[in-house]
């Protein structure tokens, strides 16, 4: 090439190649490895692919690399290969490449958007390996694609300039929302990173052409250059096989509007082909960029402007106070009653009744504790809202639902009027009672904390603006039942920092303990419900400190339990719940009562014994 590739970028309008992965499939290679691994073991293949690309027009051939880091080959037990698999990728490319196209080393995220799913250190370390592996090759550039953050972008290109002067492409996967999952505009995010080294910045995968010109066209900037590789359409799922809709032809078309727009370097994502090349490089051959009408970006900046809140549906809120409004004046009740198992809710409607009669503030359901399927409490909170007045909480954990199944849930409950929350992690399926179902767990409860309080922002979890902001109060759950309580108190103030508004204890059955919990968190703002469980028999007192996770009873306890049964075993169970109260108030204004096994009547007397006790308190 007669140019260097950074003065070429800032010359011409360079064609790039397309999709590696989603091309191999079609071909007929089946997915075992990644396909980064095909380096090593097929190099073929992939040079193969490589020269299809060259041969269709391509200026710029990506290396193999996408997923070749650490942590995603450690699923693999690949890890040890990286940096074989990236210069192996870098001399396929050269390969095929030879004088008439650039090779730039490809690094994808390491994070796929799960802004928690990998530590910093195991991060950088990741992106570090992979990008010295590649540099150590001479490539002509660096591609950073699909990148959802920019606190990752950001580091990866640090990691970058600290090696090299080459040029370094940055490219976000994006769909709508002209933010990054992070919550920066796209506006702001390329703007740091072209003070921070990039020469150019765009948009790859998760959209097709006119996803990614929308993008563009959304943008209240002029003058940037552009770096697009959009997927060939949405993708379906037909007989086993993903098949993209958008062909050669459209590409060719969108290419040029591309090109009008800044765009400097101009590939294809998933499902593009040499065709789907060959035609956006016969199209921009000697082709003249137009600006683009000045309406266009007038446009754009109205995009920017915040949308018309539609304020006539009142999601049936409740005109009463808060959770947080009650803990301030009072000590506050809020006690929990477990869906059932069963299609028959009357006993369970007929405890929330009772406990609305006895005073409690709010009633608080699980969300398939201990990975048990139970009925769910996103509608019998619903029930309660609607036919019994009483304020329902209601566990969101991150085991059940992936993103799009947790924003969904959410939003439900807010058009629901339902805006009392606790994330939680939630028990391994596997050791429930359908123990072949999936753990999703997309989310850490700290990620599902602080995406939850985006919403309140009015941003989705995808960082897309919403027309209506949220109103969510949400908790953080709290284990002291631990061997370092200090330890678990800075996890909490991790959650607290993430945007919990309260916290819920695990039950307690040590009056010591409570006056630890006191002292360790008296520097925390936030409320904090301490969690109060009757035992129901001495059955139950050994299952519970033996078996369950995060519940541990004093020898004190077992002993008074042991060998109790029925009405007795009740009886005692409820008397030393009332000494546990009675520790309680002194040193938190926040009560959490579970109920065991639907026995509703224990949880209307200690719910009664705690409104007694702390009226008697304030009459003194």
């Amino acid at each position: 090439m007669e140019l260097n590739f950074r003065d070429a970028l800032k010359e011409r309008i360079l064609v790039g190649d397309g999709a590696m992965g989603t091309f191999l499939f079609k071909q007929g290679f089946p997915i075992g490895v990644p396909y980064e691994q095909y380096n090593i073991v097929k190099p073929e293949a992939v040079l193969d692919v490589h020269r299809q690309y060259v041969a269709a027009g391509a200026q710029v051939i990506q290396t193999n690399t996408y997923q070749a880091n650490a942590v995603k080959f450690s699923r693999y037990g690949a890890e040890d290969q990286v940096e074989e698999i990236n210069r192996a990728a870098v001399r396929l490319a050269r390969q095929a490449a030879g004088q008439q196209a650039y090779v730039v080393g490809t690094v994808g995220s390491v994070r796929d958007g799960k802004r928690g799913n990998v530590r910093t250190l195991a991060l950088t370390d990741a992106l570090h390996r992979q990008i010295h592996a590649l540099l150590s090759e001479n490539v002509d550039g660096l591609l950073f694609e699909t990148f959802y953050d920019l606190d990752e972008m950001k580091l990866a290109l640090r990691i970058a300039r600290e090696e090299t002067n080459i040029p370094v492409i940055c490219q976000f996967a994006a769909e709508d929302s002209g933010r990054t999952v992070d919550g920066f505009t796209l506006e702001d995010a390329f703007k740091q990173l072209l003070e921070d080294g990039a020469d150019i910045v765009g948009f790859n995968c998760r959209t097709g052409p006119n996803g990614i010109l929308k993008l563009i066209d959304g943008l209240a900037v002029d003058k940037l250059t552009y770096s697009v590789f959009p997927n060939a359409g949405a993708a379906s799922f037909v007989d086993g096989k993903y098949e993209y809709s958008a062909g050669p032809d459209y590409f060719a078309t969108m290419a040029q509007k591309f090109a009008d727009r800044g765009a400097h370097l101009i590939g294809g994502c998933c499902g593009t082909t040499p065709q789907h090349i060959e035609a956006m490089a016969k199209a921009l051959a000697g082709y003249t960029p137009v600006e683009p009408e000045p309406a266009l970006k007038q446009n754009a900046v109205a995009a920017q402007q915040p949308a018309v809140v539609y304020d006539k549906w009142d999601k049936g809120r409740h005109s009463g106070p808060n959770i947080l409004q009650k803990v301030k004046d009072r000590h506050t009740v809020i006690v929990e009653l477990d869906p059932p198992r069963d299609l028959d809710i009357s006993k369970f409607m007929a405890g929330a009744q009772a406990l609305k009669d006895c005073g409690a503030d709010a009633v608080t359901m699980a969300d398939n504790s201990l990975a048990v399927t139970r009925m769910s409490n996103l509608a019998l909170a619903a029930l309660v809202q609607e036919h019994i007045g009483l304020t329902p909480l209601i566990h969101v954990a991150c085991r059940d639902r992936n993103l799009i199944g947790t924003q969904s849930h959410l939003m439900g409950l807010d058009a629901l009027g339902i805006n009392h929350v606790l994330a939680v992690t939630g028990d391994p399926a596997r050791f429930g009672d359908l123990p072949d179902s999936s753990s999703v767990y997309d989310l850490t409860s700290f990620e599902l904390i602080r995406m939850t309080k985006q919403l309140n922002e009015g941003i989705a979890f995808s960082g897309k603006p919403l027309k209506q902001k949220a109103d969510f109060i949400v908790g953080g759950a709290f284990n002291p039942n631990v061997k370092h309580l200090d330890k678990a108190v800075q996890r909490l103030e991790r959650k607290i920092a993430a945007g919990a508004d309260y916290i819920m204890t695990q039950p307690v059955y040590d009056p010591a303990l409570i006056e630890r919990i006191a002292e360790a968190t008296k520097h925390l703002e936030v409320p904090i419900f301490i969690g109060i469980m009757p035992l129901a028999n001495g059955r139950n007192a050994e299952y519970l400190h033996n078996e369950v996770p995060g519940i541990q009873l004093s020898d004190a306890v077992r002993a008074r339990m042991a060998g109790l049964e029925g009405e007795a075993g009740r009886a005692e169970g409820v008397t030393i719940a009332k000494e546990l109260i009675d520790c309680a108030i002194k040193h938190f204004k926040g009560i959490y009562i579970m109920t065991p096994f639907l026995h509703y009547s224990m949880a209307v007397q200690l719910t009664q014994y705690v409104h007694e006790k702390t009226l008697a308190r304030e009459d003194v």
